[in-house]
């Protein structure tokens, strides 16, 4: 499994057209730069649901809070995730937050910052 580090694209007043990867792994785990401020954007064409897991690596009164699941429909499914509050979802003493996939075929993904 490795780590790949995605860039955010900044939303501006002006207006962006996002570019989106499209070459994606479910033996990946994707991170990206969070400051509280960042959106994430699933497009998916393909026969098959994702299931979109964002950790959450930290504890409340030693328990383990759970990652944030969220299902990206196959076929026309468009979903966007966010804002991610750095406290919940960063890693430990981090910038970055984490998150798998587990089906890819016609999914590709932007990150955005607003």
């Amino acid at each position: 499994m490795a780590d790949v580090e995605l860039a955010a694209q900044q939303i501006n007043s002006s207006g962006i057209t996002p570019t989106y990867t499209g070459t994606l792994s479910t033996a990946n785990t994707y991170k990206v730069r969070n400051t509280g401020r960042i959106f994430l954007h699933f497009k998916k064409s393909g026969a098959g649901a994702c299931n979109v897991t964002i950790a959450t690596p930290h504890t409340v009164d030693g328990n383990a809070v759970a990652d944030k699941v969220v299902s990206v429909p196959a076929t026309t499914g468009d979903k966007m995730i966010g804002p991610f509050k750095p406290d919940v979802y960063n890693e430990q003493g981090g910038t970055t937050l984490s998150f798998t996939l587990d089906e890819i075929t016609g999914l590709s993904a932007a990150v955005l910052r607003l």
